[in-house]
């Protein structure tokens, strides 16, 4: 009887560890609230930095090699000041893969933050994204030019939630104006997209005008490099491509204005 009694113990104990672990379990290893802290050290370090160089990277989704290249090639640079990846930092949203796309990121020598990109939705990947990054639309400052980066991932949410969210837009266009003259917005999916909500890319485009000294605007999620003026009005729209296609953008900007280069790797 008591044989029996342990060979059922640990038949149980067996099960119990074979479905613990769910691909979606949200149960995140490692460093979490990236966004935060990372942003709080941008801000630190680039308080009054004349010249700033940010390299945009985009959707690395499981092209981990490429990806990996990619950190390298930033890495061996001397004058990048920070990293943003434009979103769809998963294929498929697994915790897992969130793992192993911020242990890739990690290993940047410059602080990065990361957006939110409609493959991070999948499953409950934007509840892992919030726990791992933090809120799907975040700012900082860095020397007097403010980088408003915003969720634009409408069809996630079956057009349901105020994404674009327009309250966050209106916060931000007077949040802490004292410390900055110019804008930067930065967004996963750029407007008449499939993923942005386009019943509203006029109204859209119209809050942008608000944001002071409005210079430009940066996406990812269509898998090229591009530069467009979208809305025909004299705004540029830049689209950074995937880690397959191993290019990437570095944007220097200076007192004047700014200047982008598209990087190959």
């Amino acid at each position: 009887m008591k044989k029996l009694l342990y060979v059922l113990l640990v038949l149980l104990t067996s099960c119990d560890d074979m479905f613990s672990t769910h691909p979606y379990d949200v149960n995140i290893k490692g460093e979490k609230g990236i966004n935060s802290t990372q942003s709080a050290e941008i801000e630190r370090r680039f308080v009054e930095k004349d010249t700033l160089r940010v390299a945009f990277i985009s959707d690395t989704h499981l092209w981990h090699s490429d990806a990996k290249d990619e950190v390298a090639d930033i890495n061996n640079r001397e004058d990048i000041d920070f990293v943003i990846h434009c979103g769809d930092l998963t294929d498929t949203g697994t915790t897992k893969e969130f793992e192993w796309s911020r242990d890739i990121l990690t290993g940047l020598r410059y602080p990065f933050v990361a957006l939110v990109g409609n493959h991070d939705f999948l499953g409950v990947g934007d509840q892992t994204y919030c726990v791992m990054y933090g809120s799907m639309d975040f700012s900082f400052i860095a020397n007097r030019v403010k980088f408003v980066c915003l969720n634009t991932n409408a069809t996630e949410y079956d057009y349901m939630a105020a994404v674009p969210n327009f309250d966050y837009m209106e916060e931000e266009i007077i949040k802490d104006s004292a410390n900055f003259d110019r804008t930067i917005v930065v967004m996963h999916a750029p407007p008449y997209s499939d993923q942005f909500n386009n019943n509203v890319c006029k109204a859209f485009r119209s809050y942008l005008d608000f944001f002071p000294g409005l210079m430009c605007c940066v996406y990812g999620h269509n898998h090229n490099d591009k530069v467009d003026d979208i809305y025909e009005d004299g705004l540029i729209f830049y689209g950074i491509d995937c880690a397959l296609h191993r290019n990437y953008r570095i944007m220097t900007i200076t007192p004047d204005g700014y200047e982008m280069e598209q990087i190959y790797y």
